[in-house]
């Protein structure tokens, strides 16, 4: 029972975290607000909600693992293989923002220059794709729960 209540309060954390993260990142990534500074911190926010996103997926590992339902119960349910492939989808949507945080980064200590308005209107519109998928993933986690 403690390890359960461990391993769920891990995962609950981590969640939080990435939530968080993305919302830091939809805060910063907008073009009236950027400056120099604010695209060194989208990279460093960036880094942190890929951490955060991996520890989402360990620690969800781990429940299925060793939480009390156990792994037959977890893998068995379409609805974890729906949440799998909405985390999966919000990973591949990190992609793009990632690299492009990256390139503005490098762009700003090569040259001094930053991005372009509608490039970072580009960029918020990937990162709050995923903000708006994120916020579905625990409908089916609440119905996952409740054995449907």
């Amino acid at each position: 029972m403690t390890l359960e209540a461990l391993l769920a309060y891990a995962h609950f954390l981590a969640i939080l975290t990435l939530v968080v993260f993305i919302a830091s990142e939809a805060a910063l990534c907008r073009p009236e607000w950027l400056n120099a500074t604010v695209v060194q911190r989208l990279g460093k926010v960036d880094m942190i909600y890929g951490i955060a996103a991996g520890a989402v997926l360990l620690t969800g590992i781990a429940r299925t693992w060793w939480g009390i339902k156990g792994t037959g119960w977890y893998w068995s349910n379409g609805l974890l293989h729906l949440k799998l492939a909405m985390f999966v989808a919000v990973g591949l949507m990190s992609i793009k923002p990632t690299l492009i945080f990256r390139r503005w980064n490098k762009e700003l200590k090569a040259t001094g220059e930053l991005p372009g308005i509608e490039e970072v209107r580009a960029a918020r519109k990937w990162v709050m794709a995923q903000a708006h998928l994120i916020a579905l993933i625990p409908l089916a986690a609440v119905f996952l729960a409740r054995g449907f």
